[in-house]
């Protein structure tokens, strides 16, 4: 990933990017402080999911370094985080004015575009991050996932294939590469994948959840169910079918799969 020196060192954000919603900020930050201490107050509040405080805080480096483009950034990727995707753009927008060259802000636009279903835009931006760096695993595995929001199966599985060869150890792109295979009707592929994933990442729920589907309707239910039993103790999620099928964004046939499953359980 590129880091960015401009008096102070503030990295990109990196890898997909949460839409969950967060907390509001509490107090607005009204008097100038030392930039290390904002970084670190900055870092805290997103690790505690406070995100509309890290916000704050990234507005106050701002304040402090206007023409920081890693700080326009990784505000960006707070509003993204709180499900302000539109309010992220611009800040996004800013951040490629002042660093063309770097891929980065252009994968987390990417992101924001996802979101809004502008699936077009978002594989404009990953193709310029591609462009830019030919093995950013991240922006092939993002590039699949607009692929696949715009029904376009047989490219998102190759980007998807792209990112796991690039970073064999990306065991989402894996996974997105396997759902990807069960949406295209290669099923018996995918299962395969499915289980072989499992088989290396035995905590991954969503593999888990996934196969738990694939392995019902395809008449394995004795593997599907312990398979689920799995799953339950590691994400609920899973039960929400609105969630899967709009956050987490599993293909159809996959959500359909899942759907059945949970139907008759």
């Amino acid at each position: 990933m590129a880091t960015l020196l401009l008096l102070l060192i503030l990295q990109f954000g990196s890898g997909p990017a949460s839409l969950a919603l967060a907390p509001s900020s509490t107090a607005p930050i009204s008097e100038p402080q030392p930039v290390q201490e904002l970084l670190d107050q900055a870092f805290e509040a997103t690790q505690s999911g406070k995100f509309g405080q890290a916000e704050d805080y990234w507005t106050a480096i701002l304040d402090q370094f206007p023409n920081n483009p890693a700080a326009w950034s990784n505000r960006g990727n707070l509003k993204v985080s709180q499900n302000k995707l539109t309010e992220a753009i611009p800040d996004y927008n800013r951040a490629i004015e002042l660093a063309p060259n770097v891929p980065d802000p252009y994968i987390n636009r990417g992101i924001a575009y996802e979101g809004l279903k502008q699936w077009q835009r978002a594989i404009a931006d990953y193709n310029r991050a591609i462009e830019l760096d030919l093995k950013d695993a991240d922006a092939y595995n993002n590039r699949g996932n607009a692929e696949a929001g715009s029904g376009n199966w047989l490219a998102a599985i190759e980007d998807y294939q792209k990112a796991s060869e690039l970073n064999p150890n990306f065991s989402l792109a894996r996974a997105n590469y396997a759902l990807a295979l069960y949406q295209s009707g290669q099923k018996d592929q995918a299962i395969r994948d499915l289980k072989n994933i499992v088989r290396k990442y035995p905590n991954f729920a969503d593999v888990r959840a996934a196969l738990a589907a694939c392995l019902w309707v395809s008449g394995q239910q004795g593997q599907a169910e312990s398979n689920w039993v799995a799953v339950i103790g590691l994400d609920a999620r899973y039960r929400d079918l609105d969630w899967v099928r709009q956050i987490r964004r599993w293909p159809p046939a996959v959500a359909d799969a899942l759907e059945s499953f949970l139907s008759l359980n």
